[in-house]
């Protein structure tokens, strides 16, 4: 085996990069990759979580918004529904960004760019603020929801594909479960200070970003195999299923975040809470869903995502069949069982669905008759660039939820309707799955070594799923 060479600052006036990189082979992961892979994976959680906490800002900031400020309930889910947006939209440069600046630079731009809209917040945030005013620092937050795309397209070149669904779930979910620290913390200044104090929660988060970006510029790598490749966004967006994927996450992803951004609210207007408890509620299904992406992934690992995903589409329908039932009853306790049970099986969706985006792609290598190192560089270039186009589009799905709930309350006074049209979604995402990835009567992607040495019959090809390992 070659030795691994590094080379730090060889192609680039500043910064450090890594110029081999090869996870796949194991004696270069257990000798040097693990360890640098672990230092970026720690890393690239602490800068996606602060920037979940500020994209997810004005879900909790709502809560702090009385009467005084004059904003109706509708007005409230657009102005989270606009972060939400712009979040989702800034995903694609900034998913493109790591090929073209490295992984290690832009964590260090997109992380110290968080502090744009906080300082902004610390500003504006007071009754007597336009509504415009806040709808212009809304997008602004968006910034923070973007720092996903980039995050998961960095890790995802670092870690082999046996460990992909473990160390992406891991990723997204210390990043996700920054929306329910921001919750927790929103709901500690409203027990102790009141909610006429909103800066409280605004001025903690800053020099949280400073400490994030020092830390990432000073122990993070950039990896020169990924840079500049621009073919990798070509190629993934003919590909037809970057965007069956994308149809699923947003179902996993845009129902967690849409619902991140939306519950407080909704207990607030549909039943009655009050700021303070609402706030000591809505941590609670994010945390819980953020802690329980990594198993998602690890869980697909071990069973294939597809069918993981399948089963967890098929349970999320169940559930959101209970809110709607709690909805229309109007029984508190029933609706937020349902939707913690929800949170839960969105995190589980999460890591299912993006540990099947290398799964495919590096599918698709084999088919293509790529094998070994060849094969698993196709498959990082492609999931990569992917990654960030379906993380786009997952995040599309916070603003659907945002404003379906909107013209909900608008129309009825409740959220019922827009539950129901959510558990539509959801049926036809687990149609889509098996239709897919798990149908019997698809073709193989290509035929395949057997255990004994020789190749899978043609028969024997057409029998199984096509899929069904990712």
């Amino acid at each position: 085996m070659t030795a691994p060479s590094t080379a730090r600052g060889s192609t680039r006036d500043t910064g450090r990069w890594i110029e081999h990189w090869d996870p796949e082979d194991e004696g270069f992961w257990e000798s040097r990759g693990r360890r640098t892979a672990r230092r970026n994976l720690i890393l690239s959680v602490i800068s996606e979580h602060i920037g979940f906490s500020v994209w997810s800002m004005f879900s909790v900031l709502a809560l702090f918004m009385g009467p005084e400020y004059g904003i109706d309930p509708a007005g409230k889910f657009f102005l989270v529904a606009v972060a939400s947006l712009v979040g989702a939209t800034l995903r694609v440069p900034y998913g493109f960004a790591v090929a073209r600046f490295g992984g290690r630079n832009w964590t260090v731009i997109s992380a110290a760019m968080l502090l744009v809209p906080t300082v902004a917040l610390l500003a504006v945030m007071e009754p007597g603020t336009s509504y415009t005013t806040f709808m212009l620092v809304a997008v602004l937050t968006g910034v923070g929801g973007a720092n996903f795309a980039s995050s998961m397209t960095n890790i995802n070149s670092f870690y082999p594909l046996r460990l992909k669904g473990w160390a992406l779930g891991m990723n997204a979910g210390g990043g996700n479960i920054g929306v329910a620290v921001v919750q927790l913390v929103g709901l500690l200044i409203i027990a102790v200070a009141g909610a006429a104090q909103p800066r409280l929660l605004l001025a903690a988060y800053v020099p949280l970003i400073v400490v994030a970006t020092v830390l990432s510029a000073r122990y993070m790598d950039n990896l020169g195999p990924v840079r500049n490749d621009t073919g990798a966004f070509r190629e993934s967006v003919r590909d037809g299923h970057t965007w069956i994927m994308a149809f699923l996450y947003i179902g996993t992803f845009g129902s967690f975040i849409g619902y991140s951004f939306a519950f407080g609210l909704v207990l607030q207007n549909q039943f009655d809470r009050t700021p303070l408890q609402a706030a000591s509620l809505t941590f609670i299904g994010p945390l819980l869903g953020s802690l329980i992406r990594p198993v998602g992934g690890r869980l697909a690992d071990r069973l294939g995502g597809a069918k993981v995903t399948l089963w967890n589409f098929a349970a999320m329908t169940g559930a959101v069949g209970i809110v709607v039932a709690a909805s229309v009853r109007e029984s508190l306790p029933l609706f937020i069982a349902g939707f913690i049970v929800l949170f839960v099986l969105t995190g589980l969706g999460n890591g299912s669905t993006f540990k099947m985006i290398p799964g495919i792609f590096q599918a698709k290598a084999h088919a293509r008759g790529l094998r070994g190192e060849a094969a698993a560089v196709h498959a990082r270039r492609l999931s990569g660039a992917s990654m960030a186009l379906i993380g786009a589009v997952g995040g599309f799905g916070g603003v659907g939820i945002n404003m379906a709930l909107r013209q909900s309350f608008l129309s009825s006074g409740s959220g019922t309707g827009a539950f129901v049209v959510f558990l539509g979604y959801y049926v036809a995402c687990a149609a889509v799955t098996w239709f897919v990835y798990l149908r019997r009567t698809a073709p193989a992607p290509a035929a395949e070594s057997s255990p004994g040495g020789g190749r899978t019959a043609p028969a024997e090809q057409e029998a199984r799923p096509a899929y069904a390992e990712v």
